[in-house]
């Protein structure tokens, strides 16, 4: 019986397994590897004008043509991002963990912007800003008549944009590598009499210098791959030209599928290279510093009066690029579309109709009549294009978000039950296979070999074809976040105590139950905050959309970057301009949730990495202030926008008078709360009490009772 018994799981798990394999190769095969390779042999299989086959056309007209160009033209601009990147995002950093600078706390905030609205509502608001017409622009024009009003286009524009817009890696990860400075040895420095440039020079940045390495190769690979700001800001890169070279015919010219392939081979060549000399400098070892008594970083008061003036006025400015974007758009959406297109402030005229509502649009024909245009004027819930993209972008992050969470959490449980094993390690290579490749090569393979039907693995369906392009969405969506969820959700299987898999295995239990009830359990927080992450990032995304640029597949960034087109002053597209700051303002707020939800999914793995082992109770008490504060956070960034834009009007009442209001509920609250809390604590320990007394360990109860 028990043999049977035995018998019959070992059967049920080698089918699993089996099962298991040939999906995942169907997978691997038919969605990864099949169609990248047939983009790199649809190089050497084009022909001339005349039929023939030539394999080397493309690679003749690259060296002979304008294609070198946009190579070019990408490597200029990763190059310059790489110095102007480093240069701010270093300094930033500096100014707010090593140097001693005024406010340094409200100055992070400011420079972390960028997380929160990136892409095209980053683009979209820089243009509102900085855009010939723009309000900044208009400004310096007046007050500056030689000012050139196009200084903001092309190349100055695009390298202007992506250097704020990718500081925020440094904000980050640079941050982290200088508070784990041990200060001891910046002390001892200071003593031997090391000048604080030379502690700065010889102590501190060698610390920095591995961070920094892996952040100049990712800004390099950014650059290179570079997509909604070139499209949206005209400037001829690889990107941009693989997608329209994609929507070509050879009625219109020579090749373009190949050409497009040759540029996405391209990006790839350097793609790798540069991740390998990433992988082979982390392998060596780094410059640490180290002491017997690690003290923790103290900031650096800088006594030259001129140089601390300076590093303020600096650290100032570089704050008001920063917000200024973000400010204006949340007080432009709240604008009428007269203001907005004449950018210039009503303070009088405050509306939501950007948000909400539709209004008919009257003006003056050529005649001397009005002329009406009924509903012209839509809010961004109103309008039907852009409620659409909303909404097919929140469906379709959802479901890549949640299939490529479950296709890691699978394979990760593959890969800790076979570590010991070869084929463990070539699963996780394989799901690290996207990271090697750019994110356009990816998406021009799906849309050149799906866009058949003898394809017989997907039932010999075009999946290019109308509604269909929405399954190579998802299925993009998905491809290119398995490296990521990988690497974030295989550190969390980490954590679990192989103990407990041990006791559930010989309490008989089997693998699924034991995955279920044991394994799940622990590993759920940090899934759940990897979908909130993946889905922040693809509500947003603005690159794959545009290169399969299907009507059925129109993403809410596709439609925001239509925004960006010239409004006529008699068309039914009165208010974009409107809908574009409100889309920002939409994405901010959905940002804002998503880190609110992420931080109240690992909140206990966050607290217990700070505070370490401590007694349940306290735990339990800084579990609940943290819930607390966690969901306040968008409620407090309400409060700090309505009292900016109350004090923009020149009504700074309302806002003091609010934050009195909260300062008396504050501590009406915690004076009704606390008396409530000690006594339910105190209950807690006479309960404790009385169950030790009645177990006869007296010697507890006592110090219990005096511990009340």
């Amino acid at each position: 019986m028990g043999g049977s018994l035995a018998k019959s799981r070992f059967d049920a798990a080698f089918v699993v397994r089996m099962v298991g394999i040939v999906l995942f190769a169907y997978f691997f095969f038919g969605f990864m590897l099949l169609p990248c390779l047939n983009t790199l042999t649809s190089i050497f299989t084009t022909t001339n004008a005349e039929g023939v086959r030539d394999p080397f056309a493309v690679i003749r007209f690259f060296f002979a043509g304008s294609m070198g160009r946009y190579v070019w033209n990408s490597l200029k601009l990763a190059i310059c991002l790489v110095v102007t990147v480093n240069v701010v995002g270093v300094s930033i950093v500096l100014l707010t963990e090593y140097f001693d600078i005024k406010g340094a706390n409200i100055l992070r905030l400011g420079y972390m912007t960028t997380m929160i609205y990136s892409g095209v509502a980053l683009v979209t608001g820089y243009l509102f800003l900085y855009a010939s017409d723009g309000i900044l622009t208009t400004a310096l024009v007046n007050a500056f008549p030689s000012f050139d009003p196009n200084w903001f286009s092309g190349f100055n524009a695009v390298l202007f944009t992506m250097t704020f817009a990718c500081t925020s890696n440094h904000a980050l990860f640079l941050r982290n590598a200088i508070r784990g400075i041990d200060y001891n040895t910046v002390e001892a420095a200071r003593n031997m009499g090391a000048k604080p440039f030379k502690v700065l020079w010889k102590v501190v940045f060698p610390t920095l210098v591995p961070t920094m390495f892996s952040l100049t190769v990712m800004t390099f690979i950014t650059g290179l791959c570079a997509m909604s700001a070139p499209t949206l800001l005209g400037y001829d890169s690889i990107n941009p030209e693989i997608v329209r070279l994609a929507g070509s015919s050879t009625a219109d010219e020579a090749f373009p599928q190949a050409r497009a392939a040759l540029l996405s081979i391209i990006l790839a060549m350097f793609t790798i290279v540069l991740l390998t000399v990433l992988s082979a400098y982390e392998r060596k070892g780094h410059y640490l510093s180290v002491s017997k008594t690690k003290a923790r970083l103290q900031k650096q008061k800088i006594t030259n009066p001129v140089w601390n003036t300076l590093a303020h006025i600096y650290a100032y400015v570089l704050f008001i690029i920063y917000m200024i974007p973000v400010v204006m758009i949340v007080i432009f959406s709240f604008q009428t579309y007269g203001a907005i297109r004449m950018k210039k402030l009503d303070l009088s005229n405050w509306t939501l109709i950007n948000f909400f509502g539709t209004q008919d649009y009257q003006y003056l024909t050529s005649r001397g009549t009005y002329k009406v245009r009924k509903g012209s004027i839509s809010g961004l819930f109103a309008n039907e294009a852009t409620l659409g993209g909303i909404k097919m972008s929140f469906v379709l992050s959802i479901l890549a978000a949640a299939l490529a969470c479950l296709i890691v959490v699978i394979a990760c449980n593959y890969i800790f039950k076979n570590r010991n094993k070869k084929s463990g390690v070539v699963l996780e290579y394989c799901l690290l296979f996207p990271w090697l490749l750019p994110t356009i090569l990816i998406c021009y393979s799906y849309r050149t070999y799906f866009n058949a039907e003898n394809i017989w693995y997907v039932g010999n369906v075009n999946l290019y074809f109308a509604e269909h392009v929405r399954i190579l969405l998802v299925l993009a969506y998905t491809v290119v976040k398995l490296p990521f969820s990988l690497r974030m959700i295989k550190a969390a299987f980490y954590a679990i105590d192989e103990e407990l898999e041990d006791a559930a295995r010989n309490m008989g239990a089997s693998g699924l139950m034991t995955f279920l009830r044991v394994k799940l359990p622990i590993i759920l927080p940090s899934v759940l905050a990897v979908f909130a992450l993946n889905f922040n990032a693809l509500f947003t995304e603005y690159d794959m959309s545009a290169t399969f640029a299907s009507s059925y597949g129109t993403s809410y960034a596709m439609v925001i970057q239509a925004m960006c087109a010239e409004e006529g002053l008699y068309g039914y597209n009165v208010n974009a301009s409107g809908r574009r700051c409100a889309s920002t303002v939409f994405i901010m707020l959905v940002s804002a949730g998503t880190v609110m939800v992420v931080i109240l999914l690992s909140y206990r793995f966050l607290l217990r990495a700070i505070f370490g082992q401590i007694d349940a109770d306290v735990m339990q008490n800084a579990e609940i202030y943290f819930i607390i504060s966690a969901i306040s956070y968008p409620f407090l960034g309400i409060y700090n926008a309505g009292a900016a834009l109350f004090r923009a009007i020149g009504n700074s009442k309302v806002s003091m008078y609010t934050s009195l209001v909260m300062n008396v509920i504050n501590i009406g609250g915690n004076a009704r709360s606390a008396p409530k809390f000690e006594e339910k604590r105190r209950g807690s320990y006479r309960r404790l009490s009385w169950l030790c007394c009645s177990r006869g360990r007296t010697t507890h109860c006592v110090l219990r009772r005096r511990a009340v």
